[in-house]
């Protein structure tokens, strides 16, 4: 079963400085039908203004992933990190037992572009961590390139959820796939261009629910860069 959600179909909320689209069930946004896929429990892109930004806040047994699509992220916690966060690097930050932080557009005119992901634990009340690494356009190009893992396996940061996410750039006769668990579930998210998933189209913001499928095939794609992920059910 392949289930499309458009980019539009998602919930928006513009407070001006942030501007967000919310893939499930966030904050004033409540949709029963959407209230996560698996263990996936939130998917927000984000546009941050210049200079604006998440004060100090907490957060409590979620594994929480960002991918910096345009800009500079500035990242401050409660474990002592202070660390900017560009294009192309993956973060991550086991909450576990609790952890306050603070994240800002950290550039004078450009508006800072990200997808803030939060994974359910399959562990509670870890020590609280955080991890920061670069996935370059080479180690996407062409290939679904590990950038999360509950093994930290391939040079992924290490998550502590049952799930695996990919990230890819395709375009032209560019293929990927993956062969999936028929009793896993699958997301995948259109962070930009155009391209099929298992011969279904999506452009820009559009994603692609999958469940009892024995794989996903990444196929015509123009300009694409796209994340997949591996979900327990």
């Amino acid at each position: 079963m392949l289930t499309i959600r458009p980019s539009q179909a998602r919930g928006y909320a513009d407070h001006g400085w942030l501007k967000s689209f919310h893939s499930f069930s966030f904050a004033d946004y409540h949709d029963p039908a959407h209230m996560g896929w698996g263990n996936l429990r939130v998917i927000n892109e984000d546009w941050v203004a210049p200079g604006m930004g998440f004060g100090m806040h907490g957060h409590r047994d979620m594994e929480i992933v960002t991918y910096v699509i345009s800009g500079v992220l500035a990242h401050k916690d409660s474990m002592g990190n202070v660390e900017t966060i560009l294009p192309g690097e993956v973060q991550r930050m086991s909450a576990g037992i609790g952890v306050r932080h603070s994240e800002f557009s950290d550039t004078p005119k450009e508006t800072t572009h990200l997808l803030q992901i939060w994974i359910q634990p399959n562990v509670l009340g870890v020590t609280p961590s955080y991890e920061q690494k670069t996935f370059s356009q080479a180690d996407k190009q062409g290939r679904l390139c590990l950038v999360a893992a509950p093994d930290g396996a391939a040079g992924a940061v290490l998550i502590h959820a049952d799930a695996r996410l990919y990230a890819a750039v395709l375009d032209g006769e560019q293929t990927a796939g993956l062969a999936l668990d028929s009793n896993r579930k699958c997301y995948v998210h259109l962070v930009r261009g155009h391209l099929a998933v298992n011969g279904v189209a999506l452009s820009t913001g559009d994603a692609a629910l999958l469940a009892d499928e024995s794989q996903v095939a990444l196929t015509n794609a123009v300009d694409a860069e796209v994340l997949v992920f591996d979900l327990s059910a």
